[in-house]
């Protein structure tokens, strides 16, 4: 009812206008000669349709004339401009890809009510040449999970996949990276090793059809592919014709590296066959890491330069490559740092004379978790020295790969953290981009929704459309203002919405200051909306034991135990430092606020929205939830030290609220969101446990634990 009344006042407002628009014709024109500009033309024409112009085919009786074409004079790549003049509107990229951006900003202009007659010059150019996302695959995934089993058969769709690049163009993504174990059998039937692949032949031809689709479907939207394997493994079916690698197959992944000439041959071979037979893929990811356990970092580069890179030279067309970082320094596979391991990398890449463009390296920024602070702690293993950027590279640009293992089910959005991060870590020449994904989760199957009636999305993303555009509008260009974001709430629901960017602003901020302030390193060791991290075996809840004894991520925060230690010794800290009653203070702030600016949002007759504000709430009241255990925890703290039976009250009083808190997230999202199937459960590939779904439900009782440790707390 409520999309109804919105549309009915759109249509009366364009009622009022002089010429109606429905009067309209529009002659679009473009450059016949390429996909990309057939690719824009339909997406500009779907757009002027849905807002009542009419489309004609021939160049006479037309309103307006709309020209789409590549204009490279002394414009930068992938920059555009749109330029009115009278009846003729002036689409042109820099190359073909800025063409795509033009006529997609165009019909994003028009979706959000603005009239052809309307249309402001404009042109925009991008920060960053490297804008990609992380996508993992379902088939031979990294980890044997139901959580990622799930998605095979969306994954297979080639209808997911125009959806899911029709959202990468629409936000300017330019990259997209399959990453899986080893895709070369689901590609080809190799020529010298028939025996490889377990499938018949119009199974096979099944597996082509897909990814020759996924590739021309990205190639027509001006985005780049990437195949991201890791290292060494091979198909079951040739491990026990040779009996070779017995370990290097799916579901392993961790394990000793079989360097055996056969193996070698047989990777080689696959590399070269898939780049030849699928000449729409764009590059290949290289990988130093699971499957070569045992090996030292330069019998890891020797191996990599006799397959991958022995295979890309040996193709006759030009090949882009990812390097990923870093390279485990011992030969145990931990990811561990060493600047002699980043000094053999660089002079590795440095040789590469045949890579097309520059070498994307690309390092993990905090590890799993880079929804946390902005600030550079480390990458996967520890910290990076400055071998890659000084002297300045001539031949690579390195990618921060900012990871997601923190929220699958609520929608996040931040604008002023990713534009913080942009600006403080991509200003140096020597950063090409960023590579924003997760490892533990794909985007595909949306497995959360409990309430599916009303809803206007059918996959995963485009729930999170939010997260998408503020990352990929903003790595495109970080002066992107918020009232872009806020708009397309209002396109979307009304002006009711209106103050829906701002809430989110304040409510998704919870999960970034957790990750700041709780350490954590690789995946399963945060999961920040569950509100749980990897003790030991087991994910668990983060108790208020937990906040005391763990250390923090940003070196600007200060621990539970430290700032105690402090306040019991007289010292203080600098007012640069958060502590965590500034914490605890910043998030009820926050979550407050975005309470109020939520409540007198109707969400009565609209799913979707109801959806929307609903994550907004969870999100406050996991941020106060926090804020109270924070309380909580560092009041049980001072009387475990100074024995003083008020703190011991206002602990338990502090942690009964935060019980409190976690009831109502609970109340919100108990009849939205079903029991989730959560990588971070270490889920069996076989049918679901208890333990390997998640709901907030089922932490209840650990919540409340809290409230009994510190009523049963003893006086030191």
């Amino acid at each position: 009812m409520k999309r109804l009344f919105c549309f009915a006042v759109a249509w009366m407002m364009l009622l009022a206008t002089t010429a109606p628009v429905s009067a309209q014709r529009v002659y679009i024109v473009g450059e016949s000669a390429l996909d990309m500009s057939a690719y824009a033309s339909r997406k500009l024409g779907a757009a002027l349709e849905e807002q009542g112009y009419t489309i004609v085919t021939a160049p006479q009786g037309y309103d307006y004339l709309i020209s789409i074409a590549v204009d490279g004079y002394d414009r930068k790549a992938e920059a555009f401009s749109i330029k009115p003049e009278g009846k003729r509107i002036m689409v042109s990229g820099g190359d073909a890809r800025g063409m795509v951006y033009g006529a997609l900003a165009l019909a994003d202009d028009l979706r959000r009510g603005v009239r052809l007659q309307d249309i402001a010059a404009r042109a925009e150019t991008p920060k960053l040449p490297f804008r990609a996302i992380k996508h993992n695959l379902p088939w031979d995934s990294y980890r044997s999970s139901a959580a990622l089993d799930q998605h095979m058969n969306t994954v297979r769709d080639l209808g997911y996949w125009e959806a899911f690049l029709d959202m990468m163009a629409e936000n300017r993504f330019n990259s997209l990276t399959l990453w899986t174990l080893h895709p070369w059998p689901y590609m080809v039937r190799s020529h010298n090793f028939p025996e490889a692949s377990a499938f018949s032949d119009a199974e096979l031809e099944e597996w082509r059809t897909l990814h020759q689709g996924i590739f021309h479907l990205a190639k027509e939207r001006g985005i780049d592919t990437y195949l991201v394997p890791w290292n060494i493994f091979v198909s079951k079916e040739f491990a026990a014709a040779h009996d070779v690698g017995r370990k290097s197959t799916y579901p392993y992944y961790n394990t000793e590296g079989d360097t055996s000439e056969l193996i070698k041959r047989y990777v080689r071979e696959n590399v070269e066959q898939v780049l030849e037979e699928y000449p729409d893929l764009t590059g290949i990811g290289l990988s130093h890491s699971e499957g070569m356990g045992g090996m030292t970092s330069q019998e890891r580069a020797d191996w990599m330069a006799a397959t991958y890179l022995e295979a890309i030279q040996n193709v006759d067309r030009p090949v882009k490559i990812i390097q990923r970082l870093p390279q485990s320094a011992g030969t145990v596979m931990d990811g561990s740092t060493s600047i002699e391991n980043e000094r053999l990398t660089r002079e590795t890449v440095e040789s590469m004379d045949y890579a097309e463009g520059p070498v994307w390296m690309a390092a993990k920024f905090n590890w799993s978790h880079g929804h946390s602070t902005p600030t550079l702690v480390g990458v996967h293993g520890g910290e990076l020295g400055d071998t890659f950027f000084k002297p300045e590279p001539k031949n690579y640009k390195m990618v921060w790969t900012v990871r997601n293992e923190d929220f699958f089910a609520l929608r996040w959005g931040v604008p002023s953290f990713v534009r913080a991060h942009i600006r403080q870590n991509a200003s140096a020449r020597y950063v090409g981009g960023y590579m924003i994904g997760s490892e533990t989760y794909i985007p595909a199957l949306d497995y959360f929704t409990a309430a599916k009636k009303g809803v206007d999305w059918r996959y995963a993303f485009e729930r999170q459309w939010l997260f998408y555009k503020i990352w990929g509008r903003l790595l495109y260009d970080d002066t992107t203002p918020d009232a872009l974001f806020a708009q397309e709430f209002t396109r979307r629901y009304c002006p009711s919405a209106d103050h829906m960017l701002q809430a989110y602003e304040l409510a998704s901020r919870t999960p970034l200051r957790l990750a700041s302030l709780f350490s954590s390193t690789w995946d399963h060791t945060l999961y920040s909306e569950g509100m749980m991290w990897l003790d030991g075996p087991k994910m668990t809840y983060i108790s208020a034991q937990d906040l005391i004894d763990h250390e923090t991520l940003d070196p600007a925060y200060v621990s539970v135990a430290a700032f105690v230690d402090a306040q019991v010794s007289g010292t203080t800290f600098g007012p640069e430092r958060i502590t965590p009653p500034i914490l605890a203070s910043q998030l009820e702030a926050d979550s407050l606020e975005a309470l109020r600016l939520v409540a007198p949002i109707d969400t009565s007759g609209n799913t979707a929205l109801l959806y929307e504000v609903a994550d907004v709430k969870a999100w406050s009241n996991l941020g106060l939830h926090l804020a109270e255990k924070m309380r909580g925890a560092t009041a049980l703290q001072i009387y475990r030290k100074a024995g003083d039976a008020r703190d011991q009250q206002a602990a338990v009083q502090h942690l009964a609220n935060a019980l409190r808190y976690w009831d109502e997230v609970v109340a919100i999202t108990r009849p939205l969101y079903r029991d989730m199937p959560l990588t971070h459960m270490i889920g069996k590939s076989s049918d679901l446990q208890p333990d390997t779904t998640f709901h907030w439900d089922m932490l209840r009782e650990q919540v409340a634990a809290d409230v009994q440790m510190a009523r049963d707390a003893g006086a030191p």
